[in-house]
């Protein structure tokens, strides 16, 4: 059932009058309501405007976006980034320069719909992945293959060790990887997946992600090499795009303190509850990330009657699974991990 609510969703969300503990959503940092972080997004907006729609190739041009590229590719430890919009126009971005390539597509278990193009067919496990990447290797004139995924696909294949991607021939598949649950939350100051998933040696890798669940702004990125990059900006499909909020980019850039912080915050947040919880029967977790995902229905029903909300509906769309997931955040009090941590301790079903 859908809730309504006419304010952002901190650590607390109204219904029908009555206050309920949130442990839901994808503001890891809690900072989209979080002042200091507000009052610096306003700084900028007074500078840069509330948005800027020219095309990246216009002959006047922001320098705040080179200067975010730069510090994200420095971040993340790839050669070079391209800025979006959204995380999810990043991705079809990203798909759509893939697909103009003569590459041989694939699409791992529970890959993110921003990586598709037209209608396709996920693996349902990397086990038939792996046999069916191997089969057509074998093929004579098989092109390379192009592999699709979600870095974090809350099912415990992939993050942290990325044990599934190792049965499989990296050293001649492209990795397309979505990193939006991982970025600006997890990694060495929130550096996401990049150098976990190079490190396993594909034969080429391409991260995408959304910048607004870990930094808190609405805007997407794509990182890979300084040669597919480039080719990339010269594409009609980057020239005829509106570019991020400048007034969002430069608060990402000037930001690095108050992510820091809130980012200790949640990791404090994280330990005090895998610390106090008795048992993790129920859920499916995955070493580092504050999220627990789960399948039983009554555990949603237990926890609304004691006013808390979890994210609970059927995505990306209606004929999909529910999806039942906790969600800690930088906004949570102690005595909210405490009290949830209560609650989860005394549900026996």
């Amino acid at each position: 059932m859908a809730l309504y609510i006419d304010s952002f969703p901190g650590r607390q969300i109204t219904i029908a009058d009555e206050k309920y503990l949130y442990f839901g959503g994808t503001s890891y940092l809690g900072l989209q309501d979080y002042e200091p972080f507000q009052e610096l997004f306003i700084k900028n907006i007074r500078k840069y405007g509330t948005n800027y729609s020219a095309s990246r190739k216009s002959n006047v041009r922001f320098s705040v976006f080179a200067l975010a590229e730069d510090y994200l590719a420095d971040l993340v430890g790839s050669e070079a980034c391209i800025t979006q919009s959204s995380g999810y126009l990043a991705g079809q971005f990203l798909s759509d320069y893939i697909h103009n390539k003569s590459y041989k597509p694939f699409f791992a278990p529970n890959t993110h719909s921003a990586l598709f193009r037209n209608k396709v067919k996920n693996y349902v496990t990397y086990a038939s992945l792996n046999i069916a990447l191997r089969n057509y290797l074998n093929e004579p004139n098989a092109k390379t293959p192009v592999l699709f995924m979600d870095a974090i696909d809350f099912s415990g294949g992939g993050f942290p060790n990325f044990e599934s991607l190792k049965i499989l021939p990296l050293k001649d598949i492209v990795i397309v990887a979505d990193d939006s649950h991982g970025i600006g939350i997890i990694g060495n100051n929130g550096s996401g997946v990049y150098r976990s998933l190079e490190a396993l040696n594909p034969k080429k890798l391409f991260v995408c992600c959304s910048l607004g669940k870990g930094f808190g702004i609405q805007a997407g990125a794509i990182f890979g090499n300084k040669e597919d990059l480039l080719q990339m900006e010269n594409s009609s499909f980057y020239g005829g795009a509106s570019p991020a909020s400048p007034a969002a980019v430069a608060t990402f850039l000037e930001a690095t303190p108050i992510y820091y912080e809130r980012r200790t915050i949640l990791q404090e947040n994280l330990a005090r509850f895998l610390e106090k919880l008795e048992s993790m029967k129920h859920f499916r977790y995955m070493d580092g990330h504050p999220t627990f995902t789960f399948l039983n229905p009554k555990l949603v029903e237990f926890l609304e009657m004691q006013k808390m909300v979890v994210t609970n509906f059927n995505y990306p769309d209606d004929a999909s699974d529910n999806m039942s997931r906790i969600v800690l955040s930088a906004s949570h009090r102690s005595s909210d991990i405490e009290l949830l941590v209560n609650t989860l301790n005394s549900f026996k079903q």
